[in-house]
């Protein structure tokens, strides 16, 4: 598939950048950015005299995708400032590049690019970047996080590895707000909420093996789905609870079917979009419609999603189909 193109800036984005003072004060301006942006913390550099940083802040809901470039660095989050926080969220935080490491609870975790660790900031933690930064860092506040974990406290920080189990799709989906963190502002909260914690708990939480009723349960599902697929908006809670199921539920039996709700969601829709471009008797009617119809409000959205999907813009998937 060939790579999307980039998104513009959002307008709701918040960008902090030691380019704003002199070289003297260039740390001094990162810590308070990195508090602004985050929550309180301390922070030192071997490069304090040349320090760089760049941090992007996209909210979408209750969640925050921030992009972080910035020179080598060691981050502490210590007791006197989690007892002056009234918030404290978790972070998922993913680097790009280069390894790096995490202390938690006193233990001590290597971590590779790629790799995506949970860090709670209930509890002190020390990030270490030996080399330049380049993560994406999402907050993910308390509650939230309670939803999709059985376990909310944990001692030590939780990885999700790269190249294990549902780790791999959790690294590949994070790692696309590291290089552009305003496609968070492109999808619906719910989806990007639902489609995250669903990849969160089926990687941090024992895999759950396929049974026949969790078959069941997927295959039900997407029946309901297809059936839905004109409603926007349409989200897990909603066929949940048409099921007589939990959204716990739900999820993990879709994880167990190797797929998340939001994909197979938006599998359902741009399959019946491309049924729907290739007929005939619809010729007249409008891309945009026929996104509407397959649950889509937005139409620049519709085009984006149909285009990641089937590496076409859905006004050439209908002329290559129709001029047959």
């Amino acid at each position: 598939m060939p790579a999307a193109a980039p998104v513009s800036p959002s307008a709701s984005a918040r960008h902090w950048s030691t380019e704003a003072v002199p070289p003297e004060r260039r740390l001094d301006y990162w810590v308070g950015a990195i508090c602004e942006a985050f929550l309180e913390m301390d922070c030192s550099s071997r490069e304090a005299r040349h320090f760089d940083g760049r941090l992007v802040s996209v909210a979408s809901g209750a969640l925050s995708f921030n992009q972080v470039e910035a020179s080598t660095q060691d981050v502490y989050r210590t007791r006197a400032a989690i007892a002056r926080g009234a918030q404290q969220p978790f972070y998922l935080i993913t680097h790009r590049r280069t390894p790096w490491h995490v202390v938690q609870g006193g233990q001590r975790v290597g971590l590779r690019p790629g790799d995506a660790v949970l860090v709670d900031s209930a509890r002190t933690y020390e990030l270490h970047y030996p080399s330049a930064v380049e993560v994406v860092s999402i907050q993910l506040p308390r509650a939230w996080v309670g939803q999709w974990l059985r376990q909310l406290d944990h001692p030590v920080a939780r990885v999700a590895w790269r190249d294990q189990g549902w780790g791999q799709a959790l690294s590949a989906w994070s790692l696309q707000f590291a290089h552009e963190p305003e496609l968070a502002s492109l999808v619906p909260e719910h989806l990007l909420a639902d489609q995250l914690g669903a990849m969160l708990s089926a990687a941090l939480e024992p895999a759950v093996a396929p049974t026949r009723a969790g078959r069941d349960l997927a295959a039900r599902a997407r029946v309901l789905m297809r059936d839905r697929l004109d409603t926007a908006g349409l989200q897990a809670s909603d066929v949940a609870q048409a099921l007589g199921v939990s959204l716990r539920t739900l999820h993990r039996a879709f994880a167990a079917d190797g797929a998340t709700f939001a994909d197979s969601l938006r599998g359902l829709r741009l399959q019946r979009a491309a049924e729907l471009l290739a007929q005939p008797r619809l010729a007249g009617v409008s891309v945009a419609e026929i996104g509407r119809r397959c649950g889509y409000a937005d139409a620049s959205h519709f085009v984006r999603e149909f285009q990641r999907w089937h590496a076409l813009t859905p006004a050439r998937w209908r002329r290559d189909r129709l001029s047959h």
